[in-house]
């Protein structure tokens, strides 16, 4: 079950200002209002702590994390590497780039910014809770 909105829960958005979807998600929470703060991953790689915090508090299946693009095709990975939190763990660990993005981490909770309603929804107070400024 969803949480209340509140206006003290914090929100980071874990960015790739290169991903057009990732981009709409930081315009639409700054035109909704809503405080946050921009970590790019890329440039600020998550370390191993972090990534196992991140999923822990993932809301979406833990694989979904996990891009299937022609980066992953190279990177040398299969499916069955990335099968569970330990494998999507090490694959981000060393390959950040395969990061699905955006990640929005919601105060104790973490979710995909995909489909882009997914962010509507949470910068518009319909998610799983929102940070509106006044």
């Amino acid at each position: 079950m969803s949480q209340p909105p509140t206006r003290q829960t914090e929100l980071t958005v874990l960015h790739n200002p290169r991903c057009s979807t990732s981009r709409f998600a930081v315009e639409t929470l700054q035109e909704a209002g809503v405080a946050h703060t921009v970590v790019r991953y890329l440039s600020e790689p998550l370390d191993e702590p972090a990534l196992r915090d991140l999923v822990d508090r993932l809301e979406d299946p833990v694989t979904d994390l996990v891009r299937r693009d022609p980066a992953f095709e190279r990177s040398g990975l299969t499916e069955t590497d990335v099968s569970d939190a330990d494998g999507v763990v090490a694959a981000l660990l060393a390959h950040p780039e395969l990061m699905q993005r955006p990640v929005l981490l919601v105060g104790d909770r973490a979710l995909i910014g995909r489909p882009r309603s997914r962010v509507t929804d949470l910068a518009t107070g319909h998610g799983p809770s929102s940070t509106k400024t006044d």
